[in-house]
């Protein structure tokens, strides 16, 4: 198996990770994973031997190929891979690392670029969805420069704009999975919605929280990411999901009132621990459940038509253009756009370890007598302290002899 493969490393609104031609990678799903696994490297939960930083937010690989479908034209495949475990997850979607698959794939040759703007339309693999992304190519080529901001992201940069046409229940075919806008679930209330990634949205008042609690203190909080995981387990079986101890959908969400009645102020988890700043997937969904009545999230009532709302979240906000159609029960959403910037980092040949190839933990989990789902070690101190380091250290040794995911929280 080729040990080198071509590599472009992007930073792709507040993600980073490195995008990929499929034709660069190994065929077959297990050949490709474990090719992912090696680039980020994922089996140490600091990835010092590889290009991940040691997060979820920079654990995140974009896979860019020519669109099989005709009203489109590139496929882009996410995959989210582990922080101290080998593991890949394609069942979610990431908008942020989205940005990035336009210039990339003009850069590449998948797309012509016009004098400008260049419109790509592109069909994302993991939800089925399209989402058609506008970046700037003067004189025909693809800037990075310009004078667009996005909270979370040092200095400016050209924008990006993504138009998301038909996210609303692409991953379980519902907008409302369990066919209610709000469901009961251990005496908590919660809307389970499907709206470019599943999302369970819980109000922060309900849990004792103000929802303006900052990242560190809600990953501190061991009672609170308990009882989310619980609430998060339950409510995937009920939107169809099936057992996701294993996945990181549906993402846990805490609301509160935001700043003015057209702003709602978000706390996303990824999902066992607070996003530094929001998903862009996320706040789609977080803004529809603000713009639709009936959730735990809705704000005043909407009239069709467009509106400007805004999701606040821990690095500052994201302002997202929803499209109603129709109004009371029968309001739906028809679209949302939001703006994005990217920029490239480095291009050439990224070098895989030999060890990725060969998996011991295979014969383990065929042969274990432990439980399937995955094991949690539980760290009574903050996130990223000492303690925290050494349980995933500990967590990554233990998860090959076992057969086992193990999780730390």
């Amino acid at each position: 198996m080729n040990r080198s493969i071509p590599c472009v490393l992007m930073r792709a609104g507040t993600s980073r990770g490195p995008f990929f031609l499929r034709e660069w990678l190994p065929d077959g799903d297990e050949a490709r994973d474990q090719a992912l696994i090696g680039a980020i490297g994922a089996s140490d939960p600091l990835q010092l031997d590889g290009v991940g930083g040691g997060s979820t937010l920079n654990s995140k690989v974009a896979i860019v190929s020519r669109s099989s479908r005709p009203e489109c034209d590139v496929d882009y495949l996410f995959a989210q891979v582990g922080v101290g475990h080998r593991s890949v997850d394609t069942r979610p979607n990431c908008g942020n690392m989205l940005s990035g698959v336009a210039p990339f794939a003009i850069e590449q040759g998948l797309v012509p670029a016009r004098n400008g703007t260049t419109l790509v339309r592109v069909h994302n693999v993991n939800t089925g969805s399209r989402i058609d992304v506008t970046v700037h190519t003067p004189g025909g080529r693809v800037t990075y420069e310009g004078d667009a901001r996005i909270d979370g992201v040092a200095g400016t940069a050209a924008p990006i704009l993504l138009n998301f046409l038909d996210a609303w229940g692409a991953v379980t075919g519902q907008v409302f999975p369990t066919g209610r806008r709000i469901d009961t679930i251990d005496g908590v209330e919660v809307t389970c919605i499907d709206a470019a990634m599943p999302l369970m949205i819980v109000r922060a008042s309900d849990l004792g929280l103000t929802g303006r609690e900052k990242p560190a203190a809600l990953d501190a909080n061991i009672g609170l990411l308990e009882r989310l995981e619980t609430l998060r387990l339950e409510a995937g079986r009920r939107m169809g999901l099936g057992d996701v101890s294993d996945s990181v959908v549906p993402k846990p969400v805490l609301v509160s009132a935001g700043d003015t009645d057209d702003s709602i102020t978000s706390r996303y988890f990824t999902p066992r621990k607070c996003h530094a700043s929001h998903a862009v997937t996320g706040a789609i969904g977080v803004a529809s459940a603000f713009a639709l009545p009936g959730t735990v999230a809705s704000g005043v009532a909407r009239a069709a038509g467009t509106h400007r709302l805004v999701v606040l979240h821990p690095a500052g906000q994201i302002d997202i253009e929803v499209e109603l159609k129709g109004t009371g029960d029968t309001a739906a959403v028809d679209r949302a756009a939001l703006l994005r910037t990217a920029r490239k980092i480095m291009q050439g040949e990224m070098y895989l370890p030999d060890y990725v190839f060969s998996r011991p933990q295979a014969q383990a989990a065929s042969t274990s007598r432990f439980p399937r789902k995955a094991l949690t070690i539980i760290v009574p101190t903050r996130a990223g302290g000492g303690n925290d380091t050494m349980a995933r250290i500990i967590a990554a040794k233990l998860g090959p002899l076992l057969g086992q995911e193990i999780l730390v929280c």
